[in-house]
């Protein structure tokens, strides 16, 4: 697994986040997810709320790929992993929790990136290029 750095959850926390999957037919979604967190040193998190595309693909192996940006600073990472589906476990009785204390929708799923790959999103030549990989 890759770890995440401070500077990195910080980063996490305070930018909004993209996720990327893959239909079985080859077709791409990408879209915001407003409710991605660290879960841990290793892990990213969201709120599958719309139960939509994205859960589709998650539900038919599709990779997950998470990508945060900020255009003012220039900067950004890419994180690439396994990603597991929680629907009945502590996780998602955790975030369950959480979700009834910031007053949004329940969330059918949760899915949890294991991160193996730290990607450099920054504008200039390190853009794209991998920072640690497992």
């Amino acid at each position: 697994m890759a770890t995440l750095t401070d500077e990195m959850k910080t980063f996490i926390e305070n930018n909004l986040g993209w996720v990327s999957t893959v239909s079985k037919d080859g077709q791409l979604d990408l879209g915001p997810k407003m409710s991605l967190f660290v879960l841990d040193d290793n892990h990213i998190a969201y709120h599958e709320r719309t139960a939509g595309q994205a859960y589709e693909n998650l539900k038919d192996g599709s990779p997950l790929v998470i990508a945060f940006a900020n255009l003012a600073e220039k900067k950004g990472y890419r994180f690439r992993g396994n990603v597991t589906l929680h629907t009945d476990d502590a996780i998602y009785e955790e975030q369950v929790k959480v979700a009834e204390e910031k007053g949004t929708k329940k969330p059918a799923v949760i899915p949890v990136l294991e991160i193996t790959e730290i990607q450099n999103l920054a504008s200039g030549p390190t853009a794209g290029k991998t920072i640690v990989k497992d």
